[in-house]
């Protein structure tokens, strides 16, 4: 067994391999770009070195540094995570050149699955079932145009060497395919430094479904049962369980022995899996196969007992599999959530910024949190913005799901939006409770799925309205009651704007028996009890738990609906008009220009595409509000904006 290794990662896959090592006794290094200097994977590791600037161009994709300090530091092992380098053909020849173990399959295997289309064309020859589409060597335009009309509408355009769902677009009719492909090979030059894509037929209602393989170098191949990750947004998954629910056994023993079948073909070795779309009748086609750990790892680790990380390193350093595969067994159901520095309610976009505030669900029995952040760091926009991933494990499913729901309620975020609420409104919807599971769950039931925030909004609104107006202390009797009157009761009229941009107005006047509030009109009568941020709104003969955090202007409201953000209006304050305006278009997001798609002075039709921003490798077009014309562009292609900036005017026609 190694001594030492180093970790070409960062994040939560860092921290998550520092955990194996340190009970294993072996030591690690870790690697970072000025941007993780102070992060926690950097913390935990027993050595840290600097690679770079931040962008991962010049620091995490730096394979030429990394082997240095591997060298230098006497790192015997590099495990490189998933992401960045991990399924790079070229970075594990240079560690083999250089003499030090690259914890992951044969330079031969990772060429052989690391391009999808030449990973299908080897899986047609051994006889795995395959999505009809075009998988060739011809890659300009008209060519890749023709294979799509011949194929037939709709179809998926993908990268063929990446994953993650970036350089993915799903075309609907041929007038749309040019644009799809060119915003598909800008995503995957940048992921992924390939633009080569592959065309398939999209499959209608498809379920994704993948099996974990490992293989050592003594001819042995195990799988260790499926995932379902059929839940994604934006071709990215959202939720991934073990098992797949419905899932036979005579099925799993088919799509096990698939699995193996493909591992063996390339002559694999480590931790793998095999990626299959499945059609409602069951038949299932292979899609490709990820040469590394997968991010959905811990839900196998939950239902088998295993420590994946453990066999990567023990197959690395030539140990065989510990145990054949009539010796594993599944037990319960694990379910993997991703929280996500994201605004769902604004199509997903990535969220940056200081986690003033992060509480997570306690860990303990059947509850496990990966996590590569703690309070007080940053998200930024130079990589994935995920905060932890939240597992939970149950003798069944049903309990599983009732588990995830209440550590996903326990987590407070103050700092950065975040998919929390999302998340607990889809494992409680009923498609997703009941199995009804597919890879457009979240499209098809869009609308119970980003409901009307207006009931959770008022518990909200009720609850700091009344915090704000009770009592303070000091020697400044204003502070100390603000709503004081002389001769008539107390009352104070308070303003918050919610989340939607909403302003509301509360009235509140103190009795003697508690306070009369009126919100939009609506007269309610309660009380705010306790003390701290933990309270209890008693309103209208309900009592309702509340945890309120004060965040500058800001008061965070935690209840039985999920959060609420309300800013609270100071009417002495002068209000900028920062509101994006027809003529005033700004960056949703902060990020790169990565195309100006529209001349000044030229006219254009309302929807037409002006720029793209990319942010944290996902694209963002910013389209006409109108029909007209832009009459300056602020920001060339190439150019870094932050979230607010001004990126053009718009002269409506």
């Amino acid at each position: 067994m190694f001594s030492k290794i180093l970790i070409a990662n960062r994040g939560e896959i860092a921290c998550r391999v520092i955990r194996t090592c340190k009970r294993l006794g072996i030591r690690t290094v870790a690697v970072h770009s000025d941007a993780d200097r102070d992060a926690l994977f950097v913390r935990d590791a027993d050595e840290a070195w600097r690679l770079g600037p931040a962008p991962a161009a010049d620091s995490y994709l730096r394979g030429d540094l990394i082997l240095d300090i591997a060298r230098r530091s006497g790192a015997q092992a590099i495990h490189p995570g998933y992401g960045f380098l991990s399924e790079n053909a070229g970075f594990a020849a240079a560690c083999a050149e250089a003499g030090i173990v690259f914890i992951g399959p044969p330079v031969e295997a990772i060429a052989a699955m690391g391009s999808k289309s030449a990973a299908k064309r080897l899986m047609e020859a051994a006889g795995v079932p395959l999505v009809p589409g075009y998988h060739g060597d011809a890659q300009d335009s008209a060519t890749l145009h023709a294979r799509a009309d011949d194929i037939g509408y709709p179809v998926l355009i993908k990268a063929s060497a990446g994953g993650g769902g970036k350089g993915m677009r799903i075309v609907g009719a041929s007038g749309e395919f040019d644009d799809a492909l060119a915003s598909c090979r800008r995503e995957a030059a940048a992921s992924f430094g390939d633009d080569r894509v592959l065309i398939e037929r999209y499959l209608q209602r498809p379920r994704h479904i993948e099996m974990q393989v490992f293989a050592d170098t003594h001819g042995h191949c195990v799988h260790l049962f499926e995932r379902d990750c059929s839940v994604q947004r934006r071709h990215q998954k959202v939720l991934e369980e073990a098992p797949a629910p419905g899932m036979s056994d005579e099925r799993r023993r088919e799509m096990g022995e698939a699995a193996c079948n493909a591992a063996r073909a390339v002559g694999y070795v480590g931790a793998g899996t095999v990626e299959f779309i499945v059609e409602p009748d069951g038949r299932f086609h292979f899609m490709e196969m990820n040469t590394r750990l997968q991010v959905e790892h811990p839900v196998t680790e939950m239902i088998t007992g295993l420590d994946l990380v453990e066999w990567q390193l023990r197959v690395a350093a030539g140990e065989p599999l510990p145990c054949a595969q009539s010796a594993l067994t599944l037990h319960g159901h694990a379910i993997e959530a991703r929280v996500y520095a994201e605004d769902p309610e604004r199509g997903f976009l990535p969220a940056t910024g200081q986690l003033r505030r992060l509480s997570p669900p306690q860990a303990g029995t059947g509850v496990r949190i990966d996590s590569g952040v703690a309070e007080g760091d940053s998200i930024t926009p130079f990589y994935d913005p995920m905060i932890a991933k939240l597992i939970v494990w149950a003798e069944d499913r049903d309990a599983a799901l009732a588990r995830l729901d209440r550590a996903l309620a326990d987590w407070r975020v103050v700092g950065v939006a975040t998919n929390i609420d999302f998340l607990r409104r889809l494992i409680t919807h009923p498609a997703f409770a009941g199995a009804d599971l597919d890879t457009g769950l979240i499209e098809r039931h869009h609308d119970a799925l980003f409901p009307s925030t207006t009931a959770a909004a008022d518990v909200a609104l009720l609850a700091a309205a009344l915090a704000e107006c009770q009592p303070g202390s000091g020697q400044d009797a204003w502070k100390v009651r603000p709503d004081w009157r002389l001769n008539q009761p107390g009352q104070r009229t308070l303003r918050f704007v919610t989340a939607d941009g909403r302003e509301h107005a509360v009235h509140v006047r103190h009795d003697n028996d508690g306070a009369r509030l009126t919100l939009d009109d609506i007269p309610h009568c309660g009380m705010l009890a306790g003390e701290g941020e933990q309270r209890v709104l008693h309103i209208d003969g309900h009592r309702v738990p509340v945890t309120l955090i004060r965040d500058g202007e800001q008061y965070i409201v935690y209840g039985p609906q999920g959060r609420q953000a309300l800013r609270r209006v100071d009417p002495l304050a002068v209000i900028a008009d920062d509101t994006q305006t027809e003529s005033h278009l700004r960056a949703p997001m902060p990020g790169r220009v990565v195309a100006v798609l529209a001349e000044a002075g030229r006219p254009v039709e309302k929807g037409a595409p002006l720029m793209i921003l990319e942010a944290m490798k996902m694209e963002h077009t910013i389209t006409a509000p109108s029909s007209g014309s832009v009459s300056e562009f602020y920001f060339a292609a190439g150019e870094q904006v932050g979230e607010g900036a001004d990126l053009l005017d718009f002269v409506a026609a």
